[in-house]
């Protein structure tokens, strides 16, 4: 008889009286196997069976903030997508991008945006942004088995908050590593294979107080000079009109850049290094 079986017809308890404001709680009684980190895995590293995504940046603006991610996916050496997008709203006023693992981040990603809403139903608010970045880290936590054998996520959070202690610094921006540590930056960050190339862009131009707009040039220069040293991260593709995904989130809520405006703003960047390659 197949688990949890009942012959009346009736769903299982935990179904219609979850008692949990999370749904991953939730998930993990109901059924755990649907979590990312609960999948048996045969032994051994398994880095190199799925695609990974690489670059995200996130800066902190006089607005709130604004978030980037490159478009490509790599298998070892060669480039498994060149249209992946990696960088999507959590909720109405938080952003998450994800490097690793891609097929795992994209989950992820997915459940932790069912996540806050879930919590927004039940509980009838909005989780502060500090109990958004908590419960992201609880989830990374979860997939420390995968991360172990190859399949690791590391995500990147931002969001404007609400209820900010500083008024003057509304954008907020959070980094974890692979056991679910959670840490949060001062004025913009950097994850992935490129984020060495890129944080050292921003390090250079970033200053307090940046209009959106300015961070999202600065956004799309970070991605540029990512992609010019690191082979795992795709630059602004003209022949094939592919361009970085670049969200911005402020009290207006989450908004990503239309086609046009991305493009405007990657052919200044790359009209620009065609005068100056260097930067």
């Amino acid at each position: 008889m197949a688990k949890d079986f009942d012959p009346s017809g009736r769903v299982p308890d935990y179904y219609v009286n979850a008692g949990t404001s999370s749904f991953t709680q939730f998930l993990t009684h109901a059924s755990p196997e649907l979590l990312p980190g609960r999948r048996p895995l045969p032994p051994g590293l398994s880095a190199d069976i799925a695609p990974h995504g690489t670059t995200i940046v996130a800066i902190a603006t006089a607005e709130g903030v604004v978030m980037g991610g490159d478009r490509r996916a790599t298998m070892g050496n060669l480039i498994a997508s060149r249209d992946i997008e990696k960088v999507h709203p959590a909720d109405s006023y938080s952003l998450i991008g994800i490097a690793g693992t891609a097929g795992i981040g994209i989950e992820l990603m997915r459940l932790f945006q069912v996540e806050l809403e879930h919590y927004e139903k039940i509980e009838g608010t909005m989780l502060s942004t500090d109990g958004k970045a908590n419960r992201l880290a609880g989830m990374v936590r979860g997939n420390l088995g995968a991360a172990m054998q190859g399949l690791a996520v590391v995500p990147l959070f931002a969001g404007y908050d609400l209820s900010p202690a500083d008024p003057a610094k509304v954008g907020r921006i959070f980094s974890f590593d692979v056991a679910g540590g959670l840490y949060e930056e001062t004025g913009y960050d950097a994850i992935g294979s490129g984020s060495l190339f890129a944080k050292s862009a921003l390090k250079k131009k970033y200053r307090a107080g940046l209009s959106t707009d300015d961070a999202v040039r600065l956004a799309v220069e970070a991605l540029y000079d990512a992609a010019d040293d690191d082979t795992a991260t795709g630059g602004p593709d003209l022949t094939r009109k592919i361009f970085p995904v670049v969200m911005s989130a402020t009290a207006n809520g989450t908004h990503r850049l239309t086609e046009a405006e991305i493009i405007a703003v990657a052919e200044q960047v790359v009209a620009g290094r065609m005068e100056n390659p260097g930067g």
